[in-house]
């Protein structure tokens, strides 16, 4: 009786135990039973409300079979878990699948590579199955803890290790697919899986064998993935990298970069940075174009917190901040232009610095070479900053790149200027002089390729006349550097590569240059900045240190004048400014160096060559030929070709007695005139206006030599000249007050076109003024400048003092500080009408 009851008892078990049982064969190496498993699957579409029940018996015999090591069966469930999930679609998979991840879970959290590898591989093909409605309760948090120390496994073998950590990857790349399209699972995006997703990426990504393809920054091919076999982990874990961030939206940027900015500090990377270089390529390539702000915010932002870090490991971020910008560039780089350039020029300032202050403090005991490594490193940092600035500044357009220069130029220390937008007090003259060459570097980088259709707009007088105002210093490579800033701007028609090289022309129209009819705009810029330009042009010949490079740039830069702004009278004001350098050349009164003269007269020769082929106007060429081919057989010291070369014999003293080899300002007019030109003007001496700002400059900037270093006393007679010159001019160009009064007739008017007799007086009077000054001495000179200053503080004092008062009150109550002045009656006070209703 007993064993008929136990025979009835089976039939009466459920059906879906009864078919579940059935797919599993007596010997597990058989495999699932086809066709017992069809019939599994057609009770479960039939009964789709069985199937939670099918998936817990699922589990429960899993379960089961993983605790007694039936590793056989264990395949086999998961084999129909598998299929059972890819047939049934129906909303009662829900809860089919909570039994499902479950058994996945179970097979991540065994010791085993096979069963981790199995689970895993379920786990992809249910991320691969779009749900038709969201869920509002699932979770993957253990999944992508799981997933991710999968892909750190440091398993002995290393075909295991690798099979892991490929699984490892293909998980987080399934938990990637399943989420990231789901908002009901935006918590994937929190930093707690963030700092476990993306990090576990990069660690495969770090395979040295696979170094150099991901090094290239580029999209990995399909090919290479076939071919690879999907077995590299480095190759699997950069296509995941590149998945989630390509899924990456506006909110969630922040979340995905930080994690990759801390492991490169965990690990070290930044130093060498070739792969911290592959990875933000990888990113900035993978998001999309509008987010590429957030992430060039976050590494500036990093830059700073490590502002106090090895000067290497700042070279690494500002070269991965270089590569990062170079790509935003090309696409939206969003609000962050200017804060970029801010927080670049901040550390360059820091790095100067920090590079000053090492060498300071250096003690007995840090040897030299320790110090030059410093040294160097330092550098490594500024250059990287410079081209940072430089690129990123030359890939905007034209109206942006216009507000970079403006924004550069206010942070270039200038001499004599009220303010600076760095403190050069603290870096002293080499921290300044080292902050204006990398800035003007910089500028150059900027404005290379800049065209502005107006002069006006690409100079305005804020950039202007402080650039100018550099190109005057006692440093022929600031000088340099200007000129070259110059011509990129200027240069619009990209004529400079055919007059590199300064030398007389024998064909100017076979150079083929590019130029336009001057407009109007162009043409108010002349009238309104030619006369400073011209100035720059003239007192930057007299520079000692000039070299060969300075003389090429000045004769392009008159080139570029003649081409692009140069009208009639541009062109007269440019031949009197060229007859005035060779009357400079020829002066006795100026201290010049004979090499530096007969340059600055190869300058004027190669220039008006140029200029008269320009305009073509024949009697002006034929009047330089001849003095040309009378230098080439006479005194080729006096062209270009000779002059500049590193054996030029030159002569003791030049013979201005001569006439023949030197342009004559009168047959240059005649000429001039026979075209129609009005050449009145060429006639007229040039003498340059020295700007207060050029003369306060000048004084500030030798001061603070003289004071530097005892030695540069040597050099008192050029100083004494020039600041003596320019003090008195100052004082010359103020009016006395009979002037003023004087009545205007037509005789006065008639002496004042009369320069002859005032030219010899102030020439005299300025021989008088050098041979004063190169005969004091230095405190004598010092008590003059000071008096002439204090001078010029009393009259500005009693402007003040006679346009600043206060308005007369009702009751005569003094102000403080000022006198008092009778009382007013209210009445007989005046209003402005604006005040009174």
């Amino acid at each position: 009786m007993p064993a008929g009851v136990c025979g009835c008892c089976g039939p009466l078990r459920p059906r879906y135990k009864r078919l579940v049982d059935n797919i599993f064969p007596e010997d597990p190496k058989d495999g699932l039973s086809k066709s017992d498993m069809e019939k599994l699957t057609f009770y479960a579409v039939s009964a789709p409300e069985k199937l939670d029940r099918i998936g817990a018996y699922l589990a429960e015999r899993l379960s089961r079979d993983v605790v007694r090591h039936r590793y056989g069966n264990v395949v086999i469930a998961m084999e129909a878990l598998d299929q059972l999930l890819m047939a049934c679609h129906s909303q009662s998979i829900k809860p089919f699948v909570e039994s499902f991840l479950h058994m996945v879970a179970k097979l991540l959290e065994s010791r085993e590579p096979d069963l981790q590898v199995l689970g895993t591989n379920s786990f992809v093909k249910f991320a691969n199955i779009e749900e038709d409605t969201p869920s509002y309760h699932r979770r993957y948090d253990f999944f992508v803890s799981q997933f991710s120390a999968m892909c750190h496994s440091t398993h002995e073998d290393p075909e295991t290790r690798s099979r892991i950590r490929v699984a490892g990857i293909k998980g987080l790349q399934g938990v990637v697919r399943k989420t990231v399209n789901d908002e009901l699972q935006a918590i994937i995006w929190e930093p707690q899986h963030m700092d476990k997703l993306i990090p576990s990426m990069l660690f495969n990504m770090q395979d040295a064998e696979d170094l150099d393809r991901v090094g290239a920054g580029l999209p990995s091919t399909p090919c290479a993935a076939a071919q690879d076999g999907e077995e590299n982990p480095s190759t699997l874990a950069e296509s995941c990298f590149r998945e989630l961030l390509g899924r990456a939206a506006y909110g969630n940027m922040n979340n995905a970069v930080r994690p990759v900015l801390v492991h490169l500090d965990n690990h070290h990377l930044w130093e060498p940075n070739e792969f911290a270089v592959s990875c933000f390529r990888i990113i900035m390539y993978s998001i999309q174009a509008q987010h590429s702000h957030h992430v060039i915010q976050q590494v500036l932002g990093h830059l700073d917190t490590h502002n106090k870090n090895t000067p290497r490991v700042r070279a690494g971020i500002v070269q991965v901040l270089l590569e990062t910008v170079a790509i935003a560039a090309k696409g939206s780089v969003g609000p962050t232009v200017l804060e970029v350039f801010d927080t670049l020029l901040k550390h360059l300032r820091m790095s100067v610095d920090l590079e000053l202050g090492e060498s300071s403090r250096r003690s007995s005991a840090c040897s030299a070479s320790s110090a030059r490594v410093k040294e160097s490193d330092e550098r490594i940092v500024q250059n990287a900053i410079i081209r940072t600035v430089g690129f990123f500044g030359g890939n905007l357009p034209d109206y942006q790149r216009a507000e970079v220069m403006m924004f550069i130029m206010g942070k270039v220390p200038v001499y004599g200027t009220p303010c600076h937008a760095l403190d050069t007090v603290k870096i002293g003259h080499l921290g300044t002089k080292r902050i204006q060459t990398m800035l003007l570097s910089s500028l150059i980088m900027v404005t290379s390729g800049f065209k502005s259709k107006s002069m006006s707009g690409a100079l305005p007088s804020p950039f202007l006349d402080p650039l100018l105002s550099i190109s005057l210093m006692e440093d022929g490579e600031l000088r340099q550097l200007v000129l070259e800033i110059l011509h990129n701007v200027m240069d619009r028609h990209d004529n400079r590569a055919k007059l590199r090289g300064i030398r007389i022309i024998p064909d100017v129209a076979a150079l083929k240059i590019k130029r336009e009819k001057i407009s109007k705009q162009d043409v108010a810029f002349m009238k309104k900045h030619g006369q400073q330009l011209y100035r720059h042009i003239y007192l930057g010949c007299k520079e000692d240190d000039n070299a060969h490079k300075n003389f090429e740039l000045l004769f392009t830069t008159l080139a570029v004048l003649t081409i692009e702004l140069a009208n009639e009278d541009v062109v007269v004001e440019l031949a009197r400014l060229a007859v005035a350098l060779q009357e400079m050349a020829l002066s006795t009164e100026e201290n010049l160096s004979m090499w530096l003269r007969c340059s600055v007269l190869a300058l004027v020769a190669a220039y008006l060559n140029f200029l008269g082929q320009m305009i073509a106007n024949t009697a002006f060429c034929q009047h330089v030929s001849k003095v040309i081919e009378l230098r080439n057989m006479d005194a080729p010291y006096l062209l270009p070709e000779h002059v500049f070369r590193d054996k030029c014999r030159l002569p003791q003293q030049l013979d201005k007695d001569d006439a023949a080899l030197f342009f004559h300002s009168g047959d240059m007019a005649d000429g001039l005139a026979g075209a129609g030109y009005n050449a009145d003007r060429l006639n007229v001496p040039y003498v340059p206006q020295v700007t207060v700002l050029y003369t306060v400059g000048k004084i500030l900037h030798r001061c603070k030599q003289t004071s530097r270093d005892e030695e540069r006393l040597t050099r008192r007679k050029s100083l004494v000249d020039t600041v003596s010159l320019q003090v008195d001019i100052l004082a010359s160009s103020l009016p006395d007050k009979s002037q003023l009064a004087e009545e205007i007739t037509f005789e006065t008017l008639k002496k004042a076109i009369d320069t002859s007799v005032l030219e010899d007086q102030e020439r005299e009077r300025r021989r008088q003024v050098m041979e004063k000054f190169q005969k004091a001495p230095f405190e004598e000179i010092a008590a003059h400048c000071e008096s002439k200053a204090n001078m010029l503080h009393e009259r500005l004092a009693h402007i003040f003092q006679l346009t600043i008062r206060p308005p007369p009150s009702p009751s005569g109550a003094a102000s403080s500080g000022h006198a008092q002045h009778p009382s007013v009656p209210v009445y007989e006070m005046k209003f402005p009408d604006l005040c009174v209703y």
